[in-house]
């Protein structure tokens, strides 16, 4: 954790806005989740922060990845390239996935050539990867239920249970191998109980796929969802890991791959922010403080991610409920309508944590203003 001296610091030593990422907390949560969940390969969610820098730190600790498009394809490639031809595609089959359902033919085609695993979770999707990416394993991503979570996917994603063997089996005779099934519970999932029906449901698609006569299948992906630790209402990691235990030992045997895609658990809290106060006001009697980052930028989880940034200050004092804006001119960019800080002055610096997860990575230039400037420590 970086200490307020030190954000404070940076902040003067830099300017702002500034989007300071602490690779210690990155390898700190990489080695958690291997610690509590020993048999499952971790593949990092890029969409969730694909700072190449990031990548590359959970690359040296041994991680593998999952992709959602192109561009963060190449952001992990950048860090193989130089392998030999073979061992770079060995490499590629066992550590990246390419977890996006619904793919652009001319993704597929440039995927081709590097033989991937890539999701599923329609009849449609199959023909196209038939066509346009035949060399490519496949992987069938099921609807399951996404109770409690705080971004909810399986509205938009998955395929019916229902349908699930007979889109494998379609697989098949299209000559593709279906190497496994896929999940993903919600984003932030503080409801247990979501992984353990999902890997039921998995388990009993494998028994009824094996009882059709297909038994090439030899993987579970178990999705991301694995909650950051935000605040103290949510329940720590090791639970949620022993439940996950449980049931994989419960329901399959060793020689299932286990995989699963955490974005959030590795990146959000090893992430801060730091802001200077541009202009202040007093509005409808409440201090409003206006500073030079907002929901356009790094607070763009408070929008897109339904997520909470407390805003603090590095000054001292009594405080009172205040408003926080960005720095736009879209009444939209507010940042906060009540956080308890002191008085502030014009270029005082404030700041935010745990905010490194879809964050400064779906940062736009709206209005003329660039995202904030990032800074590595500890890397």
């Amino acid at each position: 954790m970086i200490s307020k001296a030190k954000l404070q610091q940076l902040g003067r030593t830099h300017g702002t806005p500034l989007f300071v990422v602490d690779h210690d907390e990155l390898r700190r949560n990489y080695r958690e989740f291997r610690k509590y969940l020993p048999r499952v390969q971790v593949y990092f969610a890029v969409k969730a922060n694909p700072l190449p820098e990031i990548v590359r730190t959970l690359y040296k600790e041994g991680a593998s990845f999952d992709v959602a498009s192109m561009p963060e394809f190449k952001i992990v490639y950048d860090n193989i390239r130089g392998m030999p031809a073979r061992q770079r595609q060995e490499w590629i089959w066992d550590k990246i996935i390419y977890a996006n359902p619904n793919k652009p033919v001319e993704t597929l085609e440039e995927l081709n050539q590097y033989k991937p695993l890539v999701t599923f979770d329609n009849a449609e999707e199959l023909l196209k990867i038939k066509e346009h990416a035949p060399q490519a394993g496949v992987v069938l991503r099921l609807k399951v239920l996404n109770t409690g979570a705080m971004v909810e996917l399986s509205s938009k994603f998955g395929a019916d249970p229902g349908e699930a063997v007979d889109l494998i089996l379609m697989a098949d005779k299209l000559g593709l191998t279906c190497e496994g099934l896929s999940f993903h519970v919600g984003s932030q999932t503080t409801n247990f109980d979501n992984y353990v029906q999902a890997l039921g449901l998995c388990a009993s698609l494998f028994k009824e796929a094996r009882d059709r006569g297909y038994t090439k299948m030899n993987l579970v992906d178990i999705g991301g969802g694995f909650p950051a630790p935000y605040d103290e209402s949510v329940r720590p990691f090791r639970e949620l890991a022993k439940v996950i235990n449980q049931e994989l030992g419960r329901l399959f045997p060793k020689d299932i791959q286990v995989l699963a895609e955490p974005g959030r658990f590795l990146v959000a809290n090893a992430a801060y922010t730091v802001s200077k106060v541009i202009g202040k006001a007093v509005r409808d009697g409440k201090p409003s403080y206006y500073i030079n980052d907002g929901v356009y930028h790094s607070y763009s989880g408070i929008i897109f991610d339904h997520c909470k940034y407390p805003v603090r200050a590095f000054k001292k004092g009594a405080t009172r409920i205040s408003a926080v804006y960005g720095p736009t001119c879209d009444a939209l960019d507010v940042v906060s309508m009540a956080e308890n800080l002191p008085e502030l002055d014009r270029d005082d610096l404030v700041y935010s944590e745990k905010i490194g997860a879809y964050s400064h990575a779906s940062s736009t230039n709206f209005n003329g203003f660039p995202p904030a400037k990032v800074v590595h420590v500890n890397v």
